[in-house]
């Protein structure tokens, strides 16, 4: 009997375990999965057009579901498990009681926690969810539910386990020093470069949509925004793996890089657009917790100030410049939220910005020796955050490829909805709408059937017809890309 009481005793208070860290871990995974769910799901509803709030809620939502069930069954181990090559672990399930309920360790790291290894399975599937969701960002309008479906597990796959891995799970950019503190890298650089690779490979929206994309909520998506912003508490907080001193010093930080970059960003509207706008405040914001992500337990509050200043003003003109002048954002590339800018120029910024702003104190308190950054006499550090940045590039720009060539030309399924469900939407697709009002007398507020009709007629003479007034029936293809560029423009009266 005694023996049993022993074995219950260590089952329910192991001598390992913390208990305020496992809460605190907990607690942080949860903060980071309403980000995902409902925080971007419904600013993503928000910011685009009403025929879209059911779709854009959609792909996020699957999103998180299906990495979860990946995770578990072999993903975690490719990205946190026993050394199979230098930039993956060996992938296997995480599902009998034994693999959870032990003491959570990073075996090719060579570092263990005082919780369960349950909770760091949950806490890292959070990140690895809200990646693939950011990654929806660019894809949103116009990518075919099937082809997201199909994408969503491969690119978890080959592409976030191997960074993670690389930077967090012991790798060989880990090995070399590569500092990312909760994801800079891992996340936001993967997920920008994977939003611009793919939107090329989708195609655009029809022109109609590029033209007219007015946000249908305003104020859905700043309540998304807001969920954004605490969460990040979480996101950042919880990177230590500890509640510990350095966890409430990634906190402050990254509140403080986060507000300075929307008033920058907010100062940038008002002295070229001479208005300051909400919308752009809500992308300062993003741009400012992404800049600090690297480097929110290294950097002092100086440092997370002078982040958040250059995250309130390159992602700025990148948007705002490049985005909307270049030919290459403007004919090739489709980036439906700017996710290009918002995580991939942010993410790229602020991890170079860590090899320079690092302090020895925080990359001590982190538990790492690297020594900190360039203001600490430590120039190296710049060098290796641009070796790991352009790993995380080079790698996500070949296997988004290679996934979407994959998906088009050896499983023949396309990339790109028809035209005519580009040009209906939600109902079209999903067979529902976002904003379903019971007053009939209210036109307007539902498809109807006329309406459909009147769809596709105009994609009749669009692919076939010459209008009266002159139009010569443009074509809407690209090479290289999914049927249906957004060449020609379709209205409904």
């Amino acid at each position: 009997m005694a023996n049993i009481t022993d074995i219950i005793t260590n089952l329910e208070t192991p001598t390992w375990l913390d208990t305020g860290d496992n809460a605190w871990q907990l607690t942080a995974a949860s903060f980071v999965a309403l980000q995902s769910v409902p925080g971007l799901c419904v600013l993503y509803a928000g910011l685009v057009k009403k025929k879209w709030a059911i779709n854009s809620m959609f792909m996020s939502f699957y999103a998180f579901a299906m990495v979860l069930i990946c995770w578990v069954i072999w993903a975690y181990k490719i990205a946190f498990g026993e050394y199979m090559l230098p930039f993956a672990g060996r992938p296997g399930p995480v599902l009998t009681m034994d693999s959870t309920i032990g003491q959570s360790s990073l075996p090719s790291a060579n570092v263990m926690q005082n919780y369960p290894q349950a909770t760091m399975i949950y806490f890292q599937f959070v990140f690895a969810a809200i990646t693939l969701v950011l990654v929806a960002g660019a894809y949103l309008a116009r990518m075919n539910f099937t082809a997201w479906m199909i994408f969503v597990p491969l690119w978890l796959t080959f592409s976030y386990c191997v960074g993670a891995y690389s930077l967090w799970g012991g790798g060989f950019l880990f090995q070399l020093g590569v500092l990312d503190y909760s994801g800079g890298y891992v996340i936001h650089l993967s997920s920008g470069t994977a939003g611009f690779v793919g939107a090329w490979w989708i195609g655009p929206r029809l022109k109609a949509d590029r033209e007219n994309f007015q946000p249908n909520n305003i104020v859905l998506m700043m309540v998304g925004a807001g969920i954004l912003w605490v969460g990040w508490n979480g996101f950042n907080g919880g990177d230590p793996y500890a509640a510990s001193p350095d966890a409430g010093v990634a906190v402050l930080n990254t509140n403080i890089a986060t507000a300075f970059s929307m008033l920058t960003w907010t100062a940038m509207d008002i002295i070229f657009y001479k208005k300051p706008s909400i919308i752009g405040a809500i992308n300062g914001m993003i741009t400012g917790l992404v800049v600090i992500t690297p480097a929110a337990g290294f950097v002092a509050g100086w440092g997370a100030i002078t982040m958040g200043f250059f995250s309130g003003t390159i992602p700025w003109l990148s948007m705002n410049i490049a985005g909307k002048r270049w030919r290459l954002f403007t004919h090739h590339v489709d980036d439906c939220l700017g996710i290009t800018h918002t995580h991939m120029v942010a993410g790229l910024l602020g991890g170079f910005l860590t090899g320079i702003f690092a302090t020895d104190t925080g990359v001590y308190a982190f538990g790492t020796t690297s020594g900190g950054g360039a203001i600490m006499g430590n120039g190296r550090q710049v060098w290796v955050q641009i070796v790991g940045a352009l790993f995380v590039i080079g790698w996500n720009v070949v296997w988004t490829s290679l996934i979407m060539m994959f998906i088009k030309y050896v499983l023949r399924v396309p990339l790109r909805m028809s035209d005519e469900a580009c040009l209906i939407g939600d109902d079209a697709v999903h067979g529902e709408e976002a904003y379903c009002f019971s007053d009939d007398n209210v036109s307007g507020l539902v498809p109807t059937l006329t309406t459909e009709m009147r769809a596709n007629e105009k994609m009749t003479i669009l692919h076939g017809r010459d209008l009266e007034e002159g139009n010569n029936g443009s074509s809407m293809n690209s090479p290289g890309k999914e049927n249906g560029s957004g060449d020609g423009e379709i209205k409904i009266d």
